[in-house]
């Protein structure tokens, strides 16, 4: 299991690690009835704050980012650390990253201490076909420099690029000279799945998260593992943050037997269910790695599995999220995520806080990741070690 996947994915899916379902509605179409803003109190204390801030602040206030700041701490004051303010800017990111497709060159960039964002990979496509690698610095973009600007603003300059492509001035470690880079602009798609073929004709998937494209890539995945004849399959939610309730549920319907998947309930009792109609059921012996950091729709998937007895748990308690946030977009751009519902497991297990237990509890040794490796093996993995064994003595 990679390390630098886990913490990339840390990052990555630090937005969308609370969100297992999403909703967006133009505006608000309810009427204001909180108390919280229309004590007079509050109103007085807020105007003294800004009074203050005007008076002794040695910077320049900016009114927007002042008002937003307002609307942020709203939903902090609600102590949910699922819940949270988007503005525009943090919504348009956030959808990208549910959706797994954005509009960009394909890579994944970080600021370079020296000016300019260093590639940290290129995704499989187009960015290596131009000539791009990991550890290139990318210091203008068509002649602009942004040696001085964040990931984020140079990420917008290629998204609100009007042409097909973008010239990219790099610096390639060991060479004199910049060079000039031509790489298109196109949809690119993230990738959340990733496969191989183990011995004894054993499938494994790894998913990093649930987006809105992991559906068609686990499927692409699994067609490719049974032309290779799998006969038993591993599916990796290690460190797999979570993503989309409808993403995993279009995962689970490729597994499940005919039934309930999941259900969730909202603070009116009001429930809904997922449910699968089991034409594409399983039948081969199946595990599902997890651990602490397998959370939200992940452990959807492992809760369902678990409960109709299709598969074996490896691995170590996950996450504890059994919430469900929507999304609400404002009529300004902006949004606001809440927890509106609990699920529950086919069986009406609610493992908020608690965690699904795996069928067989392993602790991964961390022994081999001190001594400065960026990846173990498979074989020196001792938590997929157990999968394969689960697996094996299943007929």
């Amino acid at each position: 299991m990679k390390n630098k996947e886990f913490w990339k994915g840390a990052v990555a899916g630090a937005l969308v690690v609370t969100c297992i379902g999403t909703g967006a509605f133009a505006g608000t179409g309810l009427a204001a009835k909180g108390t919280a803003l229309g004590d007079r109190k509050c109103t007085s204390k807020l105007a003294y704050l800004e009074e203050l801030i005007d008076r002794y602040y040695l910077g320049d206030k900016d009114e927007e980012k002042l008002q937003e700041g307002l609307y942020a701490g709203l939903l902090y004051g609600l102590d949910d650390p699922y819940s949270r303010y988007y503005t525009a800017e943090e919504y348009d990111s956030e959808n990208s990253s549910n959706e797994g497709s954005y509009v960009g060159i394909g890579i994944l960039m970080e600021k370079n201490k020296e000016g300019g964002v260093k590639i940290v990979e290129c995704y499989e496509g187009g960015p290596e076909k131009a000539g791009l690698e990991e550890g290139d610095i990318i210091s203008a973009i068509d002649g602009e420099d942004i040696t001085e600007d964040e990931v984020s603003d140079v990420a917008d300059i290629v998204r609100n690029s009007d042409k097909d492509s973008v010239v990219l001035t790099v610096h390639i470690e060991g060479a004199e000279d910049a060079m000039e880079i031509t790489v298109p602009v196109t949809d690119v798609e993230l990738p959340s799945v990733f496969h191989e073929m183990l011995d004894s004709k054993i499938g494994y998937i790894r998913i990093t998260q649930f987006t809105g494209v992991t559906g068609e890539q686990y499927q692409e995945a699994f067609d490719d593992l049974q032309k290779q004849g799998m006969e038993k399959m591993i599916v990796d939610l290690r460190d797999n943050p979570g993503g989309l309730l409808d993403s995993v549920c279009d995962v689970l319907r490729k597994i499940l037997p005919e039934g309930l998947i999941v259900y969730t309930e909202d603070k009116d009792g009001n429930r809904e269910e997922e449910k699968c109609d089991g034409k594409n059921e399983l039948r081969i012996p199946l595990a599902v790695l997890v651990n602490e950091s397998s959370a939200s729709a992940s452990e959807i998937f492992a809760g369902a599995v678990q409960d109709y007895g299709i598969g074996t748990i490896v691995g170590t308690t996950t996450y504890g999220k059994g919430v469900v946030q929507s999304i609400r977009q404002l009529s300004d751009g902006s949004a606001i995520k809440l927890t509106v519902a609990n699920y529950y497991t086919p069986k009406g297990n609610n493992i908020n806080k608690t965690g699904i237990k795996p069928d067989i509890d392993v602790s991964l040794d961390t022994s081999l990741l001190n001594k400065n490796k960026d990846e173990i093996t498979h074989d020196e993995d001792n938590q997929l070690q157990e999968a394969i064994k689960a697996v094996e003595k299943e007929k």
